[in-house]
């Protein structure tokens, strides 16, 4: 589990996170870094950059120093499964790399990493990890990285050799055979879904085609009908993949484990972002609370560290009956720029998570920095009305013209209302 990142001269600003040990949300502005730093947040764990390990993703490069004349260092921790590992990375320019810890690496348990594009990677210790030069030598891979195309139809070595069978292969397999995986498979689904009268619910196996032999899983849609799961709307196929991927994840953690005579790892931290990508307002006021939820049952002695990049004000309204400020941490990058001729620098800073009640509320809070929950030119009247009301001596034509532009943007039941026309017919330029 990640306890601290220390970034100097790298990415879009210096930056110190001493992360909390369950629940931790990032939020701010495109392009202000929030995606780089899950990247970094997995290389440390890993020792290995995501598009490092699949050339065909279309990010998780290696990160380069912000100056390449200065020095560039990546300070971090985490607990692993027996002991707590620290280490100052530097980059090395010859190598175009960051230095990383001599000899075995450190086993910060399972390693979950779902990207905004649909690309998923994992670094499991059954499977990735060696304690020996002997085991290293068997060749294993570094860690698991799929392409989004490769998270449905499967995962191949360079020599040809089936790394996973994909999701419509997988699904189709495990519903044949009616065992563990499928009823775990079914039982995410159904726990991700927005709510009881919308669940996912697996259908029969089918053919899409004369040219495809696969059996295709479908879903039972709540209008009757079964389509299969290439079909789907791609919000569903965000929450399909990303169910798959966590049980496919498990169970081959489970069966390797088996093999080994060994006990399921207990430790497991999962960075996802974008989070509420492609879903709908329903899904994305549960998608937080009910993945610490699975991620629970799938492991079910695992502590398990969730780090989540969102620029949803519902998914910030979905964890206030859940936020506890000694296991949670809400993270939150800004713009800042002093003065209208200043340059302006990135900030990042641990925001103390108040409880707003209201959805609106977080669109114009510290999160995301809006001026208000109504649309942009709904706005911009709106400062011109209070402009207007703040004075002494109030313009009554300018007055009349706002109140016939304000009548076209704001709803009838707009509290702004209530102000408006108590000043409107006091002064007399509203009968």
């Amino acid at each position: 589990m990640l306890k601290h990142l220390q970034l100097t001269n790298i990415g879009p600003a210096d930056t110190k996170l001493d992360f909390a040990d369950r629940l931790n949300l990032i939020t701010g502005d495109n392009g202000l870094g929030k995606s780089f730093l899950l990247d970094i947040a997995w290389w440390a764990m890993t020792r290995k950059w995501p598009g490092e390990l699949n050339s065909r993703l279309t990010s998780g490069r290696v990160a380069l120093p912000t100056d390449k004349k200065k020095k560039a260092e990546i300070d971090f921790s985490f607990t692993g499964v027996v002991k707590t590992k620290k280490h100052v990375s530097t980059f090395e320019p010859r190598l175009q790399n960051w230095s990383i810890p001599p000899g075995r690496p450190a086993n910060p348990g399972l390693v979950f990493y779902a990207m905004a594009d649909g690309s998923f990677a994992v670094w499991d210790p059954a499977r990735n990890y060696w304690r020996t030069k002997a085991e290293e030598a068997l060749d294993r891979p570094p860690a698991y990285v799929f392409s989004p195309k490769e998270v449905w139809d499967g995962l191949q070595r360079d020599d040809g050799t089936w790394l996973c069978n994909g999701l419509i292969r997988d699904w189709a397999g495990w519903q044949k055979e009616k065992g563990r995986a499928f009823e775990s498979l079914a039982a995410v689904l159904a726990a991700l879904s927005p709510s009881t009268a919308e669940i996912l619910l697996p259908g029969a196996l089918t053919r899409i085609s004369l040219n495809d032999v696969r059996d295709m899983p479908t879903l039972k849609m709540p209008y009757g009908q079964e389509v299969a799961v290439v079909h789907a709307s791609s919000g569903m196929r965000r929450v399909i993949s990303l169910a798959y991927f966590l049980v496919w994840c498990w169970e081959e953690h489970l069966k390797a484990k088996e093999l080994m005579g060994e006990e399921p790892e207990s430790k497991t931290t999962f960075l996802i972002d974008e989070v509420e990508s492609h879903l709908h307002p329903r899904w994305q006021r549960t998608v937080i609370p009910t993945l610490l939820q699975v991620m629970s049952q799938l492991t079910a002695s695992a502590q398990v560290q969730l780090i989540a990049v969102t620029h949803s004000p519902l998914v910030m309204a979905s964890v206030e009956p859940m936020f506890d400020e000694q296991h949670d941490a809400w993270w939150d990058l800004d713009l800042l720029r002093p003065h209208e001729n200043d340059v302006a620098t990135v900030a990042f800073s641990r925001r103390p998570f108040v409880r707003l009640g209201d959805v609106s509320r977080w669109l114009v809070s510290e999160a995301f920095d809006l001026g208000s929950a109504r649309s942009l030119e709904a706005e911009k009247v709106l400062q011109q009305a209070a402009l207007i009301l703040s004075e002494k001596e109030i313009d009554h034509a300018k007055a009349t013209t706002l109140d016939a532009s304000l009548r076209k943007l704001l709803g009838d039941t707009d509290p702004f209302w209530i102000r408006w026309r108590y000043v409107g017919e006091k002064q007399g330029w509203l009968q």
